[in-house]
């Protein structure tokens, strides 16, 4: 792809991004105000919970879902990798992690820019630097916008599994990106449906 073609396709993202996301959003607004209600009744905070994450170009940005465990400080969260049946989580805080609804929120990054529908998911900082120094290529991931969902979710690889399989994915699609092929991992994510067994 030409740079020319390239400058030219991340125009029409943009725009299929913008357009997306604001439809999610109005379709799914009685269903994020039911569950941020749900979230400040069933544990005390807030009902959003904001983590500083890595972009496109090394570039950090805070990333927006809904709260699933009690609060603790950020340094925490920002070091730990979530685990099944991970204690912090809250009940109804673990059915949104495995229902993915925990997500919906960053459909507003999606606006804001820091994120695209579909690109690679955009990791920790502190991870970032790790995965940077022990996996081969991991940071050529941040060459595009980070994405609500991508080529290595759905294949299966979010929550504890295979980083080195997750990277894989992403360059795949850092490789063959076109705007076919985010349709495509679209329609697959709408099709297998919100619940993951990796997802917790």
């Amino acid at each position: 792809m030409t740079s020319v073609e390239t400058a030219r396709y991340l125009r029409w993202k943009r725009a299929f991004d913008v357009s997306f996301a604001l439809l999610a959003l109005t379709v799914m607004a009685p269903v994020l105000a039911v569950i941020a209600l749900a979230i400040r009744l069933t544990s005390p905070g807030p009902a959003l919970f904001v983590q500083s994450r890595v972009g496109r170009k090394g570039k950090i940005f805070r990333m927006y879902k809904f709260r699933t465990m009690r609060r603790s400080p950020e340094t925490e969260s920002d070091r730990l990798w979530t685990a099944a049946n991970d204690p912090r989580c809250t009940r109804f805080g673990a059915f949104l992690r495995r229902s993915s609804l925990d997500e919906l929120p960053q459909f507003f990054n999606v606006l804001r820019g820091d994120m695209s529908v579909v690109g690679p998911r955009p990791e920790r900082p502190f991870f970032c630097v790790k995965f940077t120094h022990e996996i081969r290529r991991y940071s050529d991931r941040l060459r595009l916008q980070a994405g609500i969902t991508g080529w290595a979710q759905v294949h299966g690889y979010r929550g504890d599994t295979s980083m080195r399989r997750r990277v894989a994915c992403d360059l795949y699609y850092l490789r063959h990106w076109s705007f076919l092929l985010d349709l495509r991992i679209i329609f697959r994510t709408l099709c297998q449906g919100f619940f993951n067994p990796n997802a917790y």
